[in-house]
């Protein structure tokens, strides 16, 4: 059969859904086949072939040449086979085609049923495969609904469902159905023939996308994010570095007048943002990492991974923070545990030391008689 308008349509299929024509025709080869074998017999061996160079589809049904028969349907003896050509034998194929106006309702709606289903598995496969792309990138979506405590949005330009759950979302943030959000694709994941993408908004990774889309010198290479640590909804801590002396990697994330961290703090809906300058001294890393906090010094154990912050009095619950936040974020991003004391608690502790040793030096001089 010729269809020149099949093909075009096939074309037209191909530009608007994006799916390769090589399978869409597999598609439609495979529910041609399901069809007439609904018409022939399940059993029956049937071959479909479209061509789109010579826009035609030749549906074919073939039997294998054999000595003895195991399959009816798919099978014939040698010496029948020689009856319709003397040149046959065992293992040759002998086809015949079918004409395909012999389909019925019943086996073209089968086959419509199947063509659509596989139209349907290659996209999915399609936006999946662009998804899996994706993670780690910001994407704006769509709300859609809500379940209890979980947003289900839809991925803007994909057909693909996006979840949102309690624990990726920013404490204190409500949204509508329809509101336009922007959220972290974290991961893709697949439960039997369902895919869901598993997006965020109270990701580490959340942040450090904003930065990088926000700030051109990180996206350029030229400002590097060495760490960055999160309590979503409160405060991020992030460390940035350059290589270029002529590069303040800290003012580059801030902006002129803050406009760069301003755009950022307000997508977080007014988290606090540190951005501190990375070091490769670890003394100097932990004190800057207890910002907006400033240590009159710091002593650090790096093969213990421990540090003591020394701050003045009147400091000391800035450097902590509210329940403990700011130094517990500080010792995240430098991997060290952090030891916050008052200089006067400090010097109360050394001045009981060094009276604890002087006892045990004047007792050691103690001579009897």
């Amino acid at each position: 059969m010729v269809s020149k308008e099949f093909f075009q349509a096939l074309d037209n299929l191909e530009k608007e859904r994006r799916i390769n024509k090589e399978a869409l025709i597999e598609a439609i080869e495979t529910g041609l086949v399901s069809a007439y074998k609904k018409e022939y017999g399940e059993s029956r061996g049937i071959a479909v072939r479209l061509n789109p160079e010579r826009a035609t589809i030749r549906v074919y049904a073939y039997r294998e040449v054999v000595e003895e028969i195991t399959e009816k349907d798919k099978q014939i003896l040698l010496e029948e086979a020689r009856e319709i050509d003397p040149s046959y034998k065992v293992g040759s194929i002998i086809t015949e085609e079918i004409s395909t106006k012999d389909l019925t309702r019943i086996a073209a709606q089968t086959a419509k049923q199947v063509i659509m289903q596989r139209l349907n598995d290659l996209k999915k496969e399609m936006v999946l495969s662009e998804m899996n792309d994706r993670e780690g990138e910001i994407l704006t979506a769509t709300v859609r609904r809500k379940e209890n405590d979980t947003y289900y949005v839809e991925m803007s330009n994909t057909q693909m469902e996006g979840v949102l759950m309690a624990s990726d979302q920013i404490a204190g943030e409500k949204f509508n159905v329809n509101d336009m959000i922007k959220v972290y694709v974290k991961k893709i994941r697949s439960a039997g023939k369902a895919t869901q993408v598993i997006v965020s908004r109270a990701s580490a990774g959340f942040v450090r996308r904003l930065f990088e889309l926000e700030v051109p010198e990180i996206g350029a290479g030229l400002v590097s994010i060495k760490a960055i640590v999160r309590e979503p909804g409160y405060r991020t801590k992030m460390a940035v570095y350059s290589e270029d002396i002529n590069i303040d990697a800290v003012g580059s994330c801030i902006g002129n007048k803050g406009t760069r961290i301003n755009a950022i703090v307000d997508e977080l809906g007014g988290e606090k943002i540190d951005i501190i300058l990375w070091s490769e001294k670890l003394d100097e890393f932990v004190a800057r990492a207890l910002s907006p906090a400033k240590p009159e010094f710091v002593k650090v154990d790096e093969e213990a991974r421990t540090a003591k912050a020394v701050v003045a009095d009147d400091k000391l619950s800035l450097a902590i923070g509210k329940s403990g936040q700011n130094v517990r974020l500080a010792a995240k991003l430098t991997n060290v545990k952090i030891d916050v004391k008052s200089y006067s608690s400090y010097m109360e502790s050394s001045l009981a030391d060094a009276a604890a040793v002087s006892d045990i030096t004047d007792t050691d001089g103690i001579k009897e008689e």
